[in-house]
């Protein structure tokens, strides 16, 4: 695997940065996927904890992190989306709790600051990839003893953009069951996508890793391109919201969403399940967790 579309897709992210915060205003369902994320990482990470972001981009989740009490060491490739949180983070009066670095996910080793309590991804910024484990292998020199890695990734199955199907669009209802990726453009700008199950993801960890949560992110409700849904019919957004609640982290609709949230452990020398057991012990894990929670 080569970093060899890296530059596109940084080019093109620095591209649309400001079109990628103007996108986020006003946008309930957006903001809710976010607190959804956010929610999950406080159930196992507690406040004052140090994060390593990747992909951090505009600094949105950043700035959201270090408003609950978080300190956040934010990467990213894009220099135009670095701007854009270093403009946030002057403006809010952050510089204690955010720090940032250009930096791709698969060449950690120039991380600077570690190691961490907790490595976060959100929303997908991974899925350029076909391959994780480049980006695993520098987790233990960045990973506290017992430190978390949550990541937000997108899966091989989205039933809303299945639902395509019904209006002839084939192409973006089975897009993600290639192997191979589907071919994605920004800003005039092309390069691939890959899409994992929750058990690829576990095995490229290892057995170090211990899985503890997996809920899946926008199941019912629609997929975060969605602006109009929330806003235009409120009542039936409620209605899909209170199912996609109730079904997120029952198996098998944990990964039938726009992203799933997989958390894990950092448990080096740790007898951990054997890794093909462990993924089914994961889904009934992320149930317990989920509905305790509640």
């Amino acid at each position: 695997m080569t970093d060899s579309q890296f530059p596109v897709i940084a080019e093109a992210f620095s591209r649309t940065a400001e079109k990628y915060d103007s996108f986020a205003e006003d946008h309930p369902h957006l903001t809710r996927m976010r607190n959804k994320v956010y929610d999950h990482v406080a159930r196992f990470l507690p406040r004052g904890s140090r994060i390593l972001e990747l992909n951090a981009g505009t600094g949105t989740d950043a700035v959201a992190l270090a408003q609950r009490g978080y300190h956040v060491h934010a990467t990213d490739i894009a220099e135009g989306m670095l701007e854009r949180m270093r403009e946030k983070v002057e403006k809010l009066g952050l510089e204690e709790q955010i720090t940032f670095q250009t930096c791709s996910f698969t060449n950690l080793s120039e991380v600077q600051g570690g190691p961490f309590d907790a490595v976060f991804s959100d929303l997908g910024g991974l899925n350029c990839i076909p391959d994780l484990s480049p980006v695993i292998k520098d987790l233990p020199r960045l990973l506290k003893p017992g430190g978390l890695v949550t990541w937000v990734l997108m899966p091989r199955v989205c039933l809303w953009e299945m639902a395509e199907v019904f209006r002839g669009n084939f192409r973006l209802a089975f897009r993600r069951l290639s192997l191979k990726g589907a071919r994605s453009h920004l800003e005039g700008l092309y390069f691939d996508v890959y899409y994992f199950s929750s058990r690829q993801v576990i095995r490229w960890f290892g057995d170090d890793y211990s899985p503890v949560a997996l809920e899946g992110l926008s199941v019912i409700t629609p997929t975060a391109e969605s602006k109009n849904l929330a806003k235009q019919f409120p009542r039936l957004y409620r209605t899909l919201a209170w199912f996609d609640d109730r079904l997120s982290t029952r198996h098998p609709w944990c990964e039938w969403g726009d992203f799933y949230i997989l958390s894990l452990r950092y448990q080096p020398g740790v007898q951990n399940l054997p890794i093909l057991r462990r993924s089914r012990e994961t889904l009934r894990q992320a149930q317990g967790s989920a509905s305790e929670s509640k």
